[in-house]
């Protein structure tokens, strides 16, 4: 799956304490390194991104490194084993 960071999401927040928190709570999944290709750098970021395609607008979650968290404007290639999370809070947490 190939996403693109959104601009300007870093004051959206969420009960869950962080984005990485609320990744790893709905996607069910555990993640130590980055999932983007050739990338061995720690996740420390649960960022903001949007699917490299051009029928779905949707926000979602995914574990990123602080490096690839900070690429805008260029695909990222995470694989198709890492599961997205929706952004949007009322159809997650907020519904806790």
């Amino acid at each position: 799956m190939k996403v693109r960071n959104i601009n300007g999401t870093s004051e959206s927040t969420c009960k869950c304490g962080s984005w990485y928190d609320h990744w790893r709570n709905f996607s069910g999944q555990a993640i130590t390194y980055c999932p983007v290709e050739s990338c061995f750098d720690k996740v420390e970021v649960g960022a903001h991104v949007q699917k490299d395609s051009t029928t779905d607008r949707s926000w979602y979650i995914i574990p990123l490194c602080k490096k690839h968290n900070g690429k805008t404007g260029e695909s990222l290639d995470i694989g198709n084993a890492w599961k997205p999370v929706s952004a949007n809070v009322s159809m997650t947490c907020g519904n806790k």
